[in-house]
């Protein structure tokens, strides 16, 4: 019996030695891990989970932050697969899809850090802990200039940073051409160091065509002019340009990058399909095939769409290519039901970086009525757990368990007992990342 005291005596001293930083408690925590817990509260030490659920006192010290939760909900820290930063940053307020409106001109060094902070802000009120950057690199200037990327690390070394970035390099221009010679330059420059937790730069960006409304996407499908876009990738002709962009792909693999093509005309994914592997993925995929899903599902390629995009370019979509083709736009239902590797993001600024209001718009374009718990659940996944899998960082954060980083937000009001529909009235209160409050509502 002496020995058992004794043994609990020291585990209670070992417990009272390591308290934790902080202690909500109190509110409904769903974790989004592997058995899909559901908990009433978390402990966080040194910027990682240190427990989930039950009894929490004993993680509590006289220095630990504790948290009533008041019945509210714990959800994993957003992360936005699909989010232009530091554009985001010029514009906001004003997203492209709507007034027309000046963007503040990114041509300093002050005016790249004030962009970037200026959409951490914004991105840290909204729950979101992670994003991707996706595109910046030399060929281009202003918000998607390589000297946004060293702004990023400078911010990093100076630890002001509130959320974490990964940046996918663009070797080309945005929405615009690319050469082979100029990408291989690209792969050849190197990035600036940093903590891959914080800043990561995993991979590379490549636009293989526009998108419908513009009538650039690349398409068996034939626009009002009579044209059926092209590849953006430089060469004489269509055999060249899909070579060329095969050998992209292939150079970005030797290099150990991920890939991420730009691609929303059919015959532009079925270019990029032939030669992405698992770990590689689509943006966009307007005009995606059901046989194309098939094979993305069996080749672990993902995709990342943005739900808010497509209700808003339906009609326009439309316009350029007839009502048939816009009614199989963005075929959501079946990517889901294929098992395709799926994120939902914003493409902000393009529109709102509110992740609420595209997966508001997923259910719409799903046909969700009502309160749809398992649904809700699974959309939530693909700007959680799904886009940590993206980003290459699924063994570390994406899920709420001990040893993963402590990236969560508080919510008013649990989105699973809430129509998808009214998700944009649920307020964010609390945003923490790596166990540090970064909003407080």
């Amino acid at each position: 019996m002496e020995e058992k005291v004794q043994v609990r005596e020291e585990t209670m001293t070992a417990q009272r030695i390591h308290p934790a930083d902080l202690v909500v408690h109190g509110g409904v925590v769903h974790t989004f891990g592997p058995a899909g817990t559901v908990a009433g509260g978390l402990a966080v030490s040194g910027g990682r989970v240190a427990a989930v659920g039950g009894d929490l006192t004993a993680h509590i010290g006289p220095d630990t932050e504790v948290l009533d939760l008041a019945g509210r909900t714990v959800l994993p820290g957003i992360n936005d697969a699909h989010l232009h930063a530091t554009w985001l940053g010029a514009r906001w307020p004003h997203p492209l899809l709507g007034a027309p409106h000046e963007e503040t001109p990114v041509v300093t060094a002050e005016d790249r850090r004030a962009a970037i902070l200026r959409a951490g802000d914004v991105c840290t009120a909204l729950g979101i802990t992670s994003y991707t950057e996706p595109g910046l690199g030399p060929g281009e200037t202003g918000c998607f200039s390589a000297e946004v990327l060293a702004e990023y690390a400078a911010l990093h070394r100076e630890g002001r940073l509130r959320a974490r970035v990964t940046v996918l390099r663009l070797f080309g221009l945005l929405d615009g051409a690319s050469s082979l010679p100029d990408f291989a330059r690209g792969l050849a420059t190197p990035v600036p160091a940093a903590d891959p937790e914080w800043l990561a730069v995993p991979g590379v960006k490549i636009f293989a065509d526009g998108i419908p409304p513009m009538r650039t996407a690349w398409t068996h499908h034939c626009y009002a002019d009579g044209s059926h876009g092209r590849l953006l990738v430089d060469g004489p002709g269509d055999d060249e340009r899909a070579a060329n962009l095969a050998a992209m792909i292939a150079s970005a693999h030797e290099a150990g990058l991920v890939v991420a093509v730009h691609a929303t005309g059919e015959r532009s994914i079925e270019a990029a399909l032939d030669h992405l592997r698992e770990g590689d993925h689509l943006v966009h995929g307007d005009l995606v095939t059901p046989a194309q899903l098939r094979r993305m599902a069996a080749r672990g390629v993902g995709l990342t769409t943005q739900p808010a995009i497509a209700t808003a370019m339906r009609p326009m979509v439309a316009t350029a290519l007839g009502d048939d083709v816009a009614a199989k736009a963005w075929p959501l239902r079946e990517i889901l039901d294929l098992g395709v590797r799926l994120t939902v993001s914003s493409d902000a600024p393009v529109v709102t970086p509110d992740w609420r209001v595209h997966l508001a718009a997923a259910g719409e374009l799903l046909g969700a009525r009502g309160v749809t718990p398992e649904l809700t659940a699974r959309l939530l996944r693909c700007y959680t757990t799904e886009a940590a899998v993206q980003d290459g960082s699924a063994a570390w954060k994406g899920f709420l368990a001990p040893g993963m980083a402590a990236d969560f937000c508080v919510l008013a009001a649990d989105p699973l007992g809430v129509a998808v529909a009214d998700l944009p009235s649920v307020t964010v209160e609390l945003t923490v990342t790596g166990g540090r409050i970064v909003h407080k509502g």
